[in-house]
């Protein structure tokens, strides 16, 4: 078993989801809820993975005023998930409230308190993309991934969501104790022609880049057989273990 990999399913159909996790929850035990299935199936899901013993990253991306955010997290917490999200772009004071309301709301009701990440930039941007985007920020992409990684962690997160790419300058700048979670994995030879993700890496390459956690989704979820996915990309994990080591 691997609390390395957190499965995405980012997908609409709840027997598929609930099929993938009967065939992976004794090798992968950790699973990302986002925007999709969340809207779909809401606490319903939530609910059946944690009956089914399962580990939850609860990737909403809250990103709006700091009391719409903080009363966001307190309602996140009490539902008992691992992981939250948060947009790091949010600014200062909204991260600084998230990270009371998960701490207030998880002292009230005495349980765990959730991991709170910031989302820095989102891997499905690259350098020409970011300068549309922001064309008068005098930081590249990558300084901007590690301006934000530092924010977060001035605020008093416990980590954030980057691009493999930007793993060791988070490192370097921001230490070893902030948790590093990327999308953007990409298993060797796997195609990526339709794909939406701009910033990728083999799971050898992020495990040697320092990862503490990397989620994938249509890699395992859209296999024909998403077992042998999972044991096909913890094998590249334990290489990149064995190169490190």
């Amino acid at each position: 078993m691997t609390d390395k990999i957190i499965v995405s399913l980012d997908l609409d159909d709840l027997e598929k989801i609930k099929r993938i996790i009967y065939v992976l929850k004794d090798i992968v035990p950790f699973y990302k809820i986002g925007a999709i299935p969340f809207t779909y199936f809401g606490l319903e899901l939530i609910d059946y993975l944690k009956q089914a013993g399962c580990k939850i990253m609860l990737d909403l991306k809250y990103h709006d005023i700091p009391n719409t955010v903080a009363r966001s997290c307190e309602a996140a917490t009490k539902m008992g998930v691992e992981f939250i999200t948060v947009h790091t772009s949010g600014g200062f004071s909204m991260l600084e409230e998230a990270v009371k309301a998960t701490l207030m709301a998880s002292k009230v009701n005495e349980i765990t308190k959730p991991k709170l990440l910031g989302i820095t930039v989102l891997t499905s941007i690259d350098e020409a993309y970011f300068k549309d985007l922001f064309g008068d920020l005098k930081r590249s992409l990558e300084e901007q991934v590690v301006f934000l990684a530092q924010l977060a962690r001035s605020a008093g997160l416990d980590g954030v969501v980057a691009s493999p790419k930007e793993v060791r300058l988070i490192r370097q700048e921001c230490g070893k104790d902030l948790l590093i979670i990327t999308p953007g994995i990409r298993p060797r030879g796997a195609s990526v022609g339709d794909d939406d993700q701009s910033r990728i890496m083999t799971p050898k390459e992020a495990i040697i880049a320092g990862v503490d956690h990397m989620v994938i989704g249509r890699p395992i979820v859209k296999a024909p057989d998403p077992r042998q996915a999972v044991e096909n990309i913890i094998k590249e994990i334990e290489d990149g273990l064995r190169e490190i080591a």
